[in-house]
């Protein structure tokens, strides 16, 4: 790398401390220019893991204190040399200690290139490098550890597990073909098969708990429906902490689509309040219910609001029929109230309802759990390794579509010849998934949807 980067590798905010990270061949060098220590030294005699208190200096004057951290390649974040210059946590201070830096000769760093340096450096590999973008976004205890589980390779030791099985097959079938010759001993069908379903029940173990994950680490999209004054933006305010949709009396009161990200114990919601289902000549409150609607279908989980102290009308009954399908659990609220409802149509077409007050509710712990049996993630394991998102998932799919082609051209007797190739094919795949034959559009696109200072 040519380039030496800089970046604020802290928040956009005021703090106690901002984190000025520097990296690249003249890190150092561009360091020792903006800080001096004061013990008079210089940061280009210090070793890798050591820090110094001193001075930032701009343009011959002092403005703050600091402590510098040397990094010396390879041992760093990046694999190169690297500064971090901590100072006072001013929005000011950290600007222009970081146009002294950017003054000093270095530029300023791109969305995820620290990361991507580390990855292009060989610090870690591709699905590593996603988890790091992971466990910043992460929204919760069960994402977090998910990602920083990722982040130690658990991922990459299965992948490679699988890479090692067909690498293996493949350069002995190749070998027996390209030197008929050498006394180099066939590969049995058998043998190759065993490999094979090996291979193929790691890839379906992966890609069968992908859902699952995703709803741990990025949430769970959660429409909340209902008849007017179900009690919907009343589940919404008690999901959501807070006066997050207006409640009344008043029927239409909610005419758009309310979205709330919200923590449930170990899950993460991304609730919308949605208008209520009914007819309406109002175009505005019909687009809202339109729109509600629309959420029924694109949401991952359904929460069916139902009002029990009143009778169930044909509002009621259509909500019932779009939820066919879905997954949901039904709120049967109101459970104050004298019951009004006929309950027995609502638990029929539910296997999952949670009877509550949304109004005066405290306790969220019993609907907590129905969801998280719901959505499959009651014994969710955030140890085990997961696919983080779509470009791995696709990976895997198409490495498995691969060597289930393969093992059917052994049932069938195909020549080796054919099935090595559909092998060789599924280990692009996954080393694609790894990142070790990932294109540089794919590798770009990647780290542009990072933080800027990591």
């Amino acid at each position: 790398m040519e380039k030496t980067i800089a970046a604020v590798a802290t928040g956009n905010a005021a703090g106690g401390l901002g984190v000025i990270r520097i990296s690249g061949e003249k890190a150092i060098c561009m360091a020792d220019k903006v800080f001096r220590p004061l013990d008079g030294s210089s940061l280009s005699d210090l070793k890798g893991y050591r820090a110094k208190f001193g001075s930032i200096i701009f343009d011959g004057e002092t403005f703050d204190d600091a402590v510098a951290l040397v990094f010396r390649a390879p041992k760093s974040y990046t694999g190169e040399d690297v500064v971090e210059l901590s100072v006072h946590g001013g929005l000011f201070i950290i600007e222009k200690t970081l146009e002294a830096i950017f003054a000093a000769g270095a530029v300023p760093a791109e969305p995820g290139e620290f990361t991507k340096r580390a990855f292009l450096n060989g610090k870690m590999d591709l699905t590593q490098a996603e988890s790091v973008a992971d466990l910043i976004s992460a929204q919760g205890e069960t994402a977090a550890k998910a990602s920083y589980n990722a982040l130690q390779g658990a991922l990459s030791k299965r992948i490679n597990g699988v890479l090692e099985m067909l690498t293996d097959s493949s350069a002995s079938m190749a070998a027996w073909v390209d030197y008929p010759d050498e006394e180099i001993p066939e590969l049995d069908d058998q043998a190759l098969a065993d490999t094979l379903e090996s291979a193929r029940i790691t890839l379906e173990e992966l890609l069968k708990t992908y859902e699952n994950g995703q709803a741990m680490i990025q949430g769970i999209d959660t429409a909340i429906v209902g008849r007017p004054n179900a009690g919907k933006s009343s589940l919404m305010n008690l999901l959501s902490g807070r006066e997050k949709s207006i409640v009344t009396t008043i029927e239409g009161t909610t005419r758009d689509v309310v979205e709330e990200v919200v923590r449930l114990g170990e899950l993460v919601l991304h609730l919308n309040d949605t208008a209520g289902l009914r007819e309406s000549n109002d175009e505005v409150e019909s687009i809202g219910i339109e729109r509600a609607y629309q959420k029924i279908e694109s949401a991952m989980l359904v929460l069916p609001v139902f009002d029990c102290s009143r009778p169930l009308n044909d509002d009621d009954l259509g909500l019932i029929e779009k939820c066919k399908n879905k997954k949901t659990v039904a709120i049967i609220n109101k459970n104050d109230l004298p019951t009004a409802a006929d309950i027995s149509l609502i638990t029929a077409a539910f296997t999952d309802c949670v009877f509550i007050s949304a109004k005066n509710c405290t306790d969220t712990g019993e609907l907590e759990a129905v969801i998280k049996k719901v959505i499959g993630a009651s014994d969710f394991d955030a140890s085990a390794p997961l696919l983080a998102n779509q470009r791995q998932k696709l990976c895997c799919q198409r490495a498995l579509e691969d060597i289930n082609e393969a093992l059917t051209c052994i049932n069938s007797g195909i020549t080796r010849d054919a099935v090595n190739v559909l092998i060789d094919d599924a280990i692009n795949e996954l080393l694609s998934l790894t990142g070790k034959k990932a294109t540089v559009e794919v590798v770009n696109n990647i780290f542009s949807k990072f933080c800027v200072g990591k």
